[in-house]
């Protein structure tokens, strides 16, 4: 499976977390996060996020955390309404990926052996499905995983 290793910059992010399953509902929280972006008028050029925070398969499902965030300046004043982090900065491994269920699944299955053939570690960060304007509109999401280097 095709990759790009790239340094992502320290992002300060505003986010709303849902807490349970992973699965139809996590589309719900990231529609309500986009509606709140889209009101303060931030979706335009935004960077969109998607983080599953644990992974099921060592977490209960109704634990699982799941963060819809968006990239905001520096400067930007956020109000009560919405929670705010920063991710920091990292090499991450990016796959472009059709954004349909069944791609994504595909992904996931074949992107950590992909990884391990290539020498990179899975770090110890979120993996991360980012979303711009242009790839949405054309059905396309990146999933960044954090690696290194095994030497």
């Amino acid at each position: 499976m095709k990759f790009k290793v790239e340094t992502l910059p320290n992002y300060r992010i505003a986010y709303m977390r849902r807490v349970g399953p992973y699965g139809p509902a996590n589309i719900e929280v990231m529609e309500k996060l986009k509606k709140w972006a889209k009101e303060k008028n931030l979706l335009e050029s935004a960077i969109l996020l998607a983080i599953p925070q644990d992974n099921p398969e060592k977490t209960l499902p109704e634990n699982c955390r799941y963060d819809a965030c968006i990239v905001i300046s520096k400067d930007y004043q956020l109000d009560d309404s919405i929670c705010e982090t920063e991710l920091s900065s990292g090499k991450y491994a990016i796959f472009k990926v059709k954004h349909t269920a069944e791609d994504i699944q595909k992904a996931y299955t074949d992107i950590f052996p992909s990884l391990q053939s290539n020498g990179y570690q899975i770090d110890n960060k979120p993996i991360m499905e980012r979303y711009t304007v242009d790839m949405v509109n054309n059905h396309y999401c990146e999933i960044c995983v954090p690696v290194e280097f095994d030497n």
